[in-house]
């Protein structure tokens, strides 16, 4: 766990719901690029700790012939259960309320375990431990996230880029200048060093995937307020009262980077980091 900050179940209270139109996709090649890295054929178990809405689990479905998502946010599983129905995957898929830390017994094994940027929210040695003990022999647990290294720019959009300086200042404003997570502050952000924690619980690896992204993506002004509203470090609940007054700063914001309305991003690459089990 991060040093001096607590999980607590408010972290992303209220951030469900604009989950799904704020946050950007995977790379389009995910599925396709961990279909043949694992070798995967349709039937084994997927396993995706901190499931958020199902961004990942349900857009992995398809290569597994049964997917067990998990995540502490009650919002989280209720929205991903809809989705889940809408997409008629509910026979196949099942959502438990639950930290990762505190997964009930009789879950079974899994041929894959995901984590989809949440790994750094948990604690990682235990949960890590307890991982390898669920996987089965030649399984793998993959941590995903942007891929960092990549070289960012704006130009040739289309639109105005999203000016995210001036939103990050907006947020430290009303909500003060550390960054704020559930109802503790994280002033060195998140934690890395991921490997080691892997290397430890006896994982072999890494292999590493780069899914190109590079995809130019319109973003409208609604879907920047729900990307905002997304974040743990914004979530709705940190405004309290002033929520009204911190999404009417933040259109003005918007509407001034760009009168149109429309923004433009590019998609960033996802990094795959695949560890094995003996």
């Amino acid at each position: 766990m991060v040093d001096g900050w607590e999980w607590d179940e408010t972290l992303f209270a209220g951030a469900a719901e604009h989950y799904a139109r704020g946050r950007l996709p995977y790379a389009p090649g995910l599925p396709e690029a961990l279909a043949r890295a694992l070798r995967l054929d349709g039937t084994g178990r997927l396993l995706d700790l901190g499931c958020g809405p199902g961004t990942l689990a349900l857009g992995l479905a398809g290569l597994f012939g049964e997917v067990v998502g998990v995540d502490p946010d009650a919002g989280m599983i209720a929205e991903v259960a809809r989705t889940a129905e809408r997409a008629g995957l509910a026979d196949k898929a099942r959502w438990l309320q639950a930290r990762a830390e505190q997964l009930p017994p009789g879950l079974g094994t899994f041929t894959v375990a995901t984590f989809g940027n949440s790994f750094h929210w948990m604690d990682r040695e235990q949960v890590a431990d307890a991982v390898r003990t669920l996987l089965r022999p030649g399984g793998a647990a993959v941590h995903l996230s942007d891929w960092k290294a990549e070289p960012r720019t704006a130009a040739g959009l289309p639109h105005p880029p999203l000016p995210q300086d001036a939103i990050d200042a907006l947020v430290r404003a009303h909500l003060g200048p550390v960054r704020r997570a559930g109802r503790g502050l994280l002033p060195h952000g998140t934690p890395g060093g991921e490997s080691e924690i892997f290397a430890r619980a006896g994982f072999t690896g890494p292999e590493r995937l780069i899914v190109p992204g590079g995809a130019v993506l319109e973003r409208t002004e609604d879907d920047a307020v729900a990307g905002v509203l997304s974040l743990s470090s914004s979530a709705p609940h940190l405004f309290g009262p002033r929520l009204p007054a911190f999404e009417a700063d933040l259109r003005r914001l918007l509407r001034e980077a760009s009168p149109s309305g429309r923004f433009a991003v590019r998609l960033p690459s996802t990094e795959a980091v695949i560890w094995r089990t003996v």
